[in-house]
């Protein structure tokens, strides 16, 4: 099946998809919307555009498993994508794919406005990745 990972920002969401054999998740871009609902219905618009059949929200709660404000607004930012689209949307929790994604960039010497550019697919490939290994591993599910 083909899914989407989303890395909801207030300026830049990340988006990325895997194959249907949900072996490798690929970045597909990044979407520059400051507007909250314009940019759901952006996403809503790339869902149609990938044909998917399930999305996948980055969910950052806190460290110590608790919802902060930014995981509040990513809850909303599901619930009203959902709302837009007839496919599941799911929330996943993605601490430290941020982190993750900055080490893999200074590993591959991405700097400056490339670096700022694909940040957020790439911390959305790593949700998606996250995702996807947990779906391996649990198929009852």
């Amino acid at each position: 099946m083909k899914i989407m990972a989303v890395d909801f920002g207030d300026a830049r969401t990340g988006l990325a998809v895997c194959d249907r054999t949900e072996f490798l998740a690929s970045p597909v871009g990044v979407i520059h919307e400051k507007d909250f609902e314009q940019c759901v219905k952006k996403v809503s618009y790339a869902v149609e555009e990938y044909g998917v059949q399930e999305v996948v929200v980055g969910y950052p709660k806190n460290m110590n498993g608790t919802v902060g404000e930014r995981a509040q607004k990513c809850e909303l930012f599901s619930q009203k994508l959902q709302e837009l689209i007839s496919i599941p949307v799911k929330l996943w929790d993605e601490r430290s794919t941020t982190v993750s994604a900055i080490g893999y960039l200074n590993e591959t010497n991405t700097r400056g406005k490339k670096r700022k550019e694909v940040i957020d697919a790439v911390a959305a490939t790593i949700i998606l990745e996250s995702y996807l290994a947990y779906r391996k591993n649990h198929k009852e599910d």
